[in-house]
C-alpha cells in the first residue's frame, strides 16, 4: 500500500483516531496504530496527532503504507451470521423507539449487553439483527449490567454513535432509575456522596468488587447518586427513584448498600447477618420476594442527535412488577417515546 490521504466524513465527526483507524482497516492493532502516531507518520491536516485525538468533519488523514496483514475494510466486514427466526422476533420485541439515527431498547433481565469468559449469548452479537437494511452495524454507546432491565441506546451509524458516546461522557444525559430496597433510608431522599473504588479479587465469584473509598485511597473517583424515596412497605421495604450524576461500575448498587438499604435480590453487595432466629441470611433478600435484582433503568433523556432532547421510559420487568403488586406500589405505566425540539 503506497501513502494516501482520506477525508474525515460528516459522519465520523467526534470519533478518536485510533477508533476511525480500526473502522477502516479492522486488522491493525492498537499497538501499531498508536505507533504510527507517535512516529509522526500518521498526520491530520499535515500535522502530527495523538491516537486519542478526536476528528472533525473535513480534516485529511494522512495513511502511510500499512502492514499487509491490515487490508481496508469490506462493506460487509464483522457482519455475523443472521440470528435465528426466534432470537430475531425476541430482539425486535425490545425496541421501545426506533428512527434513522439511534434505536433505544428495553433490556430484560438476565442478558449480557456484551461478551466475556463463558459468555456466548450477549446483545452485542445480536446487533446485526437491527440494521433494518443499513450498511452500518448498530453500536452500543452505554452499558447495563447483566441484571439490570431498562432503557438502553443503541446508535445506528459510526458517526451517531461517537455523538452519543460524547454526550454520556459529557453528562449531558439524563438517567433515572427505579429500585427496590431492603430497609428505608432515613432521611427519605438526600444525596449520596461517596467516592468508589474497584479491588480486583473480592467480588463475587473472585471477580472485580466496587466498594466504599477509604479517605486517602489515590484510585478512588468521584461517585454521586441523588435519590428520592416513592412509597415504602412500613421500615423493611422502599421503592427508590435513583438519579446518577456520575456513571461509576455498580455505582447504585454500591451506594444504596452504603444507606443501608442494598437493592433487593443484590447478594453480591448485601450483608450476611446473623440477627433472628432464623440464623444467617444477606440482607438484599426478603422472604417471599423474588431473589432476582431489582434495579430497573427507567427512563433516559438524551439529546437527539439531529436536535432536541429525546424521552424514552421503560415499564417494569416482570419479577419487579410482581413484587411491586406484592408490596402494593403503585407504578404508572412507561409514557411513550418523546422527542422535543426547542423553539
Amino acid at each position: 500500500m503506497s501513502m494516501e490521504h482520506r477525508t474525515v466524513s460528516a459522519d465520523e465527526a467526534d470519533i478518536r483516531l485510533d477508533r476511525w483507524f480500526r473502522r477502516h482497516f479492522p486488522a491493525l492493532k492498537q499497538g501499531a496504530i498508536e505507533k504510527l502516531c507517535r512516529t509522526g507518520q500518521v498526520r491530520v491536516d499535515g500535522r502530527r496527532s495523538e491516537a486519542s485525538a478526536r476528528l472533525v468533519p473535513g480534516q485529511l488523514v494522512r495513511i502511510p503504507p500499512l502492514p499487509v496483514s491490515a487490508p481496508a475494510e469490506a462493506p460487509a466486514a464483522g457482519r455475523l451470521p443472521a440470528l435465528d427466526p426466534a432470537t430475531q422476533r425476541a430482539l425486535e420485541g425490545m425496541i421501545l423507539y426506533r428512527d434513522a439515527q439511534l434505536i433505544v431498547l428495553g433490556k430484560p433481565l438476565g442478558l449480557p449487553v456484551q461478551g466475556g469468559p463463558g459468555i456466548v449469548r450477549h446483545l452485542d452479537a445480536w446487533l446485526d439483527g437491527l440494521r433494518f437494511g443499513s450498511e452500518h452495524r448498530p453500536r452500543l454507546v452505554h452499558r447495563l449490567d447483566r441484571d439490570t432491565t431498562g432503557v438502553l441506546v443503541v446508535a445506528r451509524t459510526p458517526g451517531v454513535a461517537a455523538k452519543l458516546a460524547a454526550a454520556f461522557r459529557g453528562r449531558t444525559v439524563r438517567k433515572t432509575y427505579w429500585a427496590v430496597v431492603s430497609g428505608r433510608p432515613l432521611p427519605e431522599a438526600g444525596r449520596i456522596d461517596q467516592p468508589l473504588v474497584r479491588r480486583k479479587g473480592e467480588g463475587h465469584g473472585h471477580g472485580a468488587r466496587t466498594a466504599i473509598a477509604e479517605p486517602d485511597d489515590t484510585e478512588a473517583a468521584r461517585a454521586i447518586t441523588d435519590y428520592r424515596t416513592l412509597d415504602h412497605a412500613a421500615r423493611k421495604l422502599a421503592w427508590l427513584e435513583l438519579t446518577p450524576l456520575t456513571g461509576r461500575t455498580h455505582q447504585l448498587r454500591v451506594h444504596c448498600a452504603a444507606i443501608g438499604a442494598p437493592i433487593l435480590g443484590d447478594v453480591a453487595y448485601g450483608e450476611q447477618r446473623n440477627t433472628d432466629v432464623r440464623g444467617w441470611r444477606n440482607t438484599a433478600l426478603v422472604a417471599g420476594l423474588s431473589e432476582m435484582l431489582h434495579l430497573h433503568a427507567r427512563r433516559l433523556v438524551l439529546p437527539h442527535p439531529e436536535g432536541g432532547m429525546l424521552e424514552v421510559e421503560a415499564d417494569l420487568p416482570p419479577h419487579m412488577a410482581e413484587t411491586f403488586a406484592t408490596l402494593g406500589f403503585a407504578a404508572p405505566p412507561a409514557a411513550g417515546p418523546r422527542r422535543v425540539v426547542s423553539g
